[in-house]
Order: C-alpha cells, then sequence, then structure tokens
C-alpha cells in the first residue's frame, strides 16, 4: 500500500504565479473607472431634481408635438423618438450612478377621460420621478421619467 502524494498550488498565492511580480496594485483613478465607491445615497447637489426634469418633458413634448394631428401609425415612432430624446437629455443632467426608465404614451384625444397611475418600491430618499402632459385639439401625450439611484 503506497502513498499518493498530490501537490496542489492556488492560483492566488504569489510564489506560484511568476506574473504576479510583474502586477501592481491599481491606482486610486483606476478603481474609481471601476465604480467601488461604496456610495449609498447621492450627494444633495446630485440628486434626482424632478422640477427640473419635469421642465426638461414639458420642452421635449412641446418640441416634438407642436403641430401634429394625432396618427395611429405614426404614434409609436414618436413614442420612440420622445423616450429617447428625454434618455438622452436625462443623462447630459449630471446623474451619476442613476438609472432612468421612460415612458411615454401617445393617445387620440377625443373628449375622453383617462387615468395613469405607477406604483413603485423604491428608496423614497434617493429615487424620484417627473412626468409632465402634452394636449393638443387631436392628440394627448403623458411622459413620466424615473430616476432610480444604483447603489
Amino acid at each position: 500500500m503506497g502513498e499518493e502524494k498530490s501537490e496542489t498550488t492556488l492560483a492566488s498565492d504569489p510564489s506560484s504565479n511568476p506574473q504576479a511580480d510583474n502586477q501592481e496594485a491599481p491606482s486610486a483613478t483606476e478603481l474609481e473607472k471601476d465604480g467601488n465607491t461604496y456610495v449609498i445615497r447621492p450627494n444633495f447637489q446630485h440628486k434626482f431634481r424632478s422640477v427640473m426634469v419635469k421642465e426638461m418633458i414639458h420642452k421635449t413634448l412641446v418640441e416634438q408635438l407642436s403641430g401634429k394631428t394625432y396618427d395611429a401609425d405614426m404614434a409609436t415612432e414618436w413614442t420612440k423618438t420622445i423616450c429617447d430624446s428625454i434618455k438622452d437629455e436625462l443623462q447630459t443632467m449630471g446623474y451619476d450612478r442613476y438609472k432612468f426608465i421612460v415612458q411615454v404614451v401617445v393617445a387620440e384625444q377625443r373628449g375622453q377621460g383617462t387615468k395613469m397611475v405607477c406604483r413603485c418600491f423604491w428608496d423614497a430618499d434617493s429615487d424620484n420621478y417627473a412626468q409632465d402632459m402634452y394636449m393638443n385639439e387631436s392628440l394627448v401625450c403623458v411622459a413620466a421619467a424615473f430616476g432610480v439611484f444604483h447603489y
């Protein structure tokens, strides 16, 4: 009955890895790029400000929809364009570490009543939303933008 010898070395052991001597510890700027900052709340200056976002949404809706009449075939394209415009504008507003959800509904205006409701499970200290509505004689559009802080 002979004994079997087995040798195992761990890859994390620096002596077993000849390239480990050539690697240096990552610098602070490299760690910042990775996003490991362990920030659990946004700074007050970087919080999602619904008033500013609402103004931006209103401006976008007026630019995109003024002078248009409702067309069911074009409504899908309009919603995509408006969503992309709002999302692009949100990304330039300096909300670091926020994820955005943008929802746009375009419907024909026939004098009917409409109710829209949303429910969210989020952190009320850092997450928020803004919405605005545009109406003319042939269409109604409701746009909402949600900003959720990514921990």
